[in-house]
């Protein structure tokens, strides 16, 4: 089950992406099936078609985003939380092999291109929820267990 967690930053992000999608990506497009299908002959007409399956997908992700957005809570910074690993943290973390990983935990919807952000749902979050610096804490996996330590926490 997915949390319904987000940053303000990945709200805003859905947002934008929701507005860019519905104000100037779906009426270019609508433009082109419109244009394509005053040519004739749509089963072999490849604009229409490439178009047409354009427009499904946008209208199905801006159905979803529309949804998800009414459900989704923001979470924002709170200086009780300073000290210690909460849910939009930043967390440098490290093992007793010296491997190091720096991540920042979010909701499941800001998970994607950013390569540093892990989800409130994974087992390391879990794990790490509540900790302080210097306290370690052990992350059950599907390889099995392993033991790190907090080295920094921050929420900028």
């Amino acid at each position: 089950m997915k949390t319904n967690l987000i940053t303000r930053e990945g709200h805003e992000a859905l947002k934008r992406e929701l507005d860019y999608l519905w104000l100037k990506k779906r009426p270019e497009v609508t433009k082109l099936v419109t244009w394509a299908a005053s040519l004739g002959d749509r089963s072999e007409n490849a604009d229409y078609q490439y178009n047409k399956k354009l427009l499904r997908e946008i209208d199905r992700r801006v159905r979803y985003l529309r949804k998800r957005l009414d459900e989704l809570k923001i979470v924002d910074h709170s200086p009780q939380q300073d000290g210690k690993v909460f849910f939009g943290a930043w967390v440098e973390i490290e093992n007793d092999d010296g491997d190091k990983k720096r991540f920042r935990i979010v909701g499941v919807d800001e998970i994607g291109e950013e390569k540093d952000y892990i989800s409130i749902d994974a087992p390391m979050a879990r794990a790490l929820l509540g900790k302080s610096v210097d306290d370690d804490f052990v992350v059950k996996t599907p390889k099995g267990t392993a033991e790190w330590w907090v080295i920094s926490i921050n929420y900028v």
